[in-house]
């Protein structure tokens, strides 16, 4: 339930084991190591002798696999489904891994995969060209005369090619009376394909005549022989080029069977790399490299049994320089952790901050429980997310988030008496005498205690963001702040609530008028002192618009009314499915109960999916607008240690851990 604490450590390494230590230090995943622009070492001894080279080896290797991979994977068979989708990674276990990486086998498997890829491309160039070629020729089929005579005529010229058709009648006119000939052999869509002769005295004058009517010359150079025997070459080539692809294809779809094998090198490789970079980024001497960082201190005594084994390798503590950020990792009990999601989606706290996630936990599902209302919809996400938590990989925060909200949304629902709206009512009335048991108010019939509740959780979550902040500056021993920026708040706006209250009856109106002068003193306090630099004037001026700011805070708990809203207009729509349904079950001849559950089922889940959206949203703003500014100092860096990070597969481990 805090920020974790960090040491800044340093481990001296000889070059010749910087590798082996740095892999088991990704290994265990618990030391963040900083480059030499981030390391107080490189601006303390200034410049120092260069590292090892770019690992351009490494870099080539992962682009050659990342290309086969995307090669294979269009040939090979994908999973498909729910099951495909929560688990996108091959699950593999280590013995597996670790067969695979020690392979010699992998240039043979890539120059593989390299070459057929070459090939596919090669032979579809060819299918496309000789699919071209016999587009360009089938026009011309009936013409019996070998193509390469057309150009040898002496005494005349011959020209081949396609006229459009709706100016093909005034070119032969033209032609006609320079005393040429036009031939249509065949046609090509809205074109006519023809053949054109003229003396060569005219030549020049027909050929201005074919410019005009956008005439297209046929290309037949490199070829001889009729076009028949043309066309029956070509699509005898193409016929073997088809095979040939078939073929092609078979052996990618042979070799889709190492797409596994592809995968488990890329990540083992991206690993390699990440390892090498760091060592690459590090400060360094000629036989040394040093690498500053920053471990938990709950994880030193690790780092140093990890450190005892390399012979040439050392590890010491050391101060921090003045002003250096400290990165920030936040750690929970286990029925908090999954609400830090909603804590890395705003971003990390200051290191010398607190880290709200236990604080907003509670209120977060309390919230979303108010937002949905209904316990049918409840028990449906607990029980999805039962089913989906064992088989979706990776972090499996969020579902679980999701499912400890499910879990207030049945309790809230059934205070409310929302069970799939008034399905009890509607198709169940034996169970009405349960509900009403377990019921504590219903919202349609008394509004009021719901627009109460939600007032009032509201203004209870905004006071515990300014107790936060008031025992956090005590913690400080910043005792101005806590005095003028928070105690005084918390005086004067309980005084301001409590004689507010004495107006309308709710306390005795003796007690709110005591309350109404005591509001007087924290306002004084905060007009004077809520700012303390500069002069008086400035000092006053800052201290009258943080009073009238007083106002904002009646926005904010006016902005829980969502709670209600959302909840009301959920539990609305509920019963307007309800209603469709039962009047869907009046059609004659059973066609209505089959209409009746469609209408059930569907509505039903379309509400749910909707009101989880809503609920999910409109609470994630009420954390990060109402409730963080009181008391939460963001901008932290998140801890980031080296690790092992896998995007292809999914390694089982005796701890079950990635």
């Amino acid at each position: 339930m805090a920020i974790a604490r960090m040491a800044k450590v340093m481990i001296v390494s000889h070059r010749s084991q910087a590798s082996d230590l740095l892999e088991a230090l990704q290994a265990e995943g618990i030391c963040q190591i900083l480059n030499a622009e981030e390391a107080m070492v490189s601006k303390d001894l200034g410049e120092m002798d260069a590292g090892p080279q770019r690992p351009r080896d490494i870099e080539a290797l992962l682009g050659r696999l990342g290309k086969s991979i995307e090669f294979v994977k269009s040939y090979a068979q994908a999973p498909k489904g729910l099951a495909a989708a929560l688990a996108p990674r091959a699950v593999i276990d280590e013995q597996a891994y670790s067969k695979v990486v020690c392979d010699r086998g992998i240039v043979n498997l890539l120059d593989r995969c390299e070459q057929l890829e070459v090939l596919i491309e090669k032979t579809k160039g060819r299918i496309e060209g000789l699919r071209g070629t016999l587009e360009t020729l089938l026009p011309w089929e009936r013409f019996d005369t070998p193509v390469e005579e057309i150009g040898q005529l002496q005494r005349a010229t011959c020209w081949a090619g396609l006229i459009p058709v709706q100016q093909f009648e005034q070119a032969v006119e033209k032609i006609a009376e320079l005393g040429g000939a036009v031939q249509k052999v065949g046609s090509a869509g809205n074109r006519n394909a023809c053949l054109i002769v003229s003396l060569n005295e005219t030549a020049e004058d027909v050929q201005k005549i074919l410019r005009s009517v956008e005439f297209e010359a046929a290309n037949f150079e490199g070829m001889s022989g009729t076009v028949r025997e043309l066309i029956a070459e070509r699509r005898e080539e193409l016929e073997r080029a088809q095979r040939q692809l078939a073929e092609q294809r078979a052996d990618a779809a042979e070799l889709a069977g190492s797409l596994l094998k592809l995968q488990i090198l890329h990540d083992h490789y991206r690993n390699l790399l990440s390892r090498e970079q760091t060592k690459d980024g590090a400060p360094a001497t000629q036989c040394t490299v040093l690498l500053e960082g920053w471990v938990k201190i709950r994880n030193y005594g690790r780092l140093e049994k990890i450190v005892s084994r390399f012979q040439a390798a050392s590890l010491a503590r050391i101060e921090l320089a003045q002003g250096e950020e400290v990165p920030v990792e936040i750690e929970n009990k286990q029925v908090v952790r999954p609400f830090e999601v909603i804590t890395r989606l705003y971003g990390m706290p200051h290191y010398l901050n607190i880290d709200p996630t236990a604080f907003l936990a509670p209120f977060f599902a309390v919230f979303f429980g108010m937002c949905l209302a209904d316990a049918g919809y409840g028990l449906v996400m607990v029980v999805a997310v039962a089913l989906l938590i064992r088989k979706i990989q990776g972090d499996k925060k969020l579902i679980a988030m999701l499912g400890l909200c499910g879990a207030a949304t049945i309790v809230v629902g059934a205070l409310t008496g929302g069970w799939f709206g008034d399905a009890i009512q509607q198709f169940v009335p034996a169970l009405k005498p349960l509900r009403q048991k377990m019921m504590w108010f219903d919202p349609f019939e008394k509004p009021m205690h719901f627009f109460g509740i939600a007032v009032g959780l509201g203004y209870f979550q905004i006071l515990t963001g300014l107790v936060i902040a008031f025992c956090h500056s005590i913690r400080q021993r910043d005792y101005a702040s806590a005095v003028f920026n928070q105690l005084t708040w918390l005086v004067m706006l309980n005084s301001v609530v409590i004689f507010g209250a004495s107006k309308v009856g709710f306390v005795p109106a003796h007690i709110g008028g005591i309350f109404g002068k005591v509001a007087i003193v924290p306002a004084a306090m905060i007009l004077l002192f809520s700012e303390r630099q500069g002069g008086w004037g400035g000092r006053l001026g800052m201290g009258f618009y943080n009073l009238f700011s007083s106002i904002f805070y009646l926005g904010d708990v006016l902005s829980y009314l969502r709670l209600m809203a959302l909840g009301m207009v959920g539990a609305g729509l509920a019963m307007a499915i309800n209603v469709i349904a039962g009047i869907s079950l009046k059609i004659p001849y059973g066609i209505g109960i089959l209409v009746m559950a469609v209408v059930l089922v569907g509505g039903h889940l379309f509400n749910l999916i909707l009101a989880v959206l809503s609920a999910f949203v409109h609470t994630l703003r009420l954390q990060y607008v109402e409730f963080f500014p009181k008391f939460l100092v963001g901008g932290g860096r998140p801890f980031q240690p080296l690790s092992k990070e896998y995007k292809n597969i999914y390694i089982k481990t005796s701890e079950a851990q990635q």
